[in-house]
């Protein structure tokens, strides 16, 4: 502003660069915001797919009438695990994710819930039976 009272057409300009400036930045921080919260979620689902992959092998390389008990957790959103020949699925929220598991002999495909438990246990004929 100058003695009148009058803003120059400098200073308008440079206030409306530093609100442009501004306003990039916040978009920009949001994305990376919202990219991290996407890749948290990604990252506890797949640590949940693969606790109960070590389960299932660790069932799987013992002897007959070996079990393990493994609850799923609930705090995590809702969420399906299938266990299907030697392939484990995980679905939740529209996302899929896959794990798979050589040399597994399973009795039949079966669906995992979250918030509940299950026993994983070799049957005398060798067979994964999750119950």
């Amino acid at each position: 502003m100058d003695n009148k009272g009058f803003i120059s057409a400098e200073y308008i300009f440079s206030l409306f660069i530093i609100i442009i400036i501004a306003c990039s930045i916040l978009f920009y921080s949001e994305s990376i915001i919202n990219s991290s919260f996407n890749i948290e979620d990604n990252v506890v689902h797949r640590l949940i797919l693969d606790e109960v992959s070590g389960k299932i092998s660790q069932v799987n390389s013992n002897g007959v009438g070996y079990s393990k008990h493994i609850e799923l957790p609930s705090d995590k959103g809702y969420f399906e695990i299938t266990v299907d020949k030697s392939k484990l699925t995980i679905e939740y929220e529209g996302k899929k994710g896959e794990t798979f598991l050589p040399l597994l002999n399973v009795d039949s495909k079966y669906k995992l819930v979250s918030g509940r438990s299950y026993c994983i246990t070799k049957s005398d004929e060798g067979k994964i039976v999750i119950s």
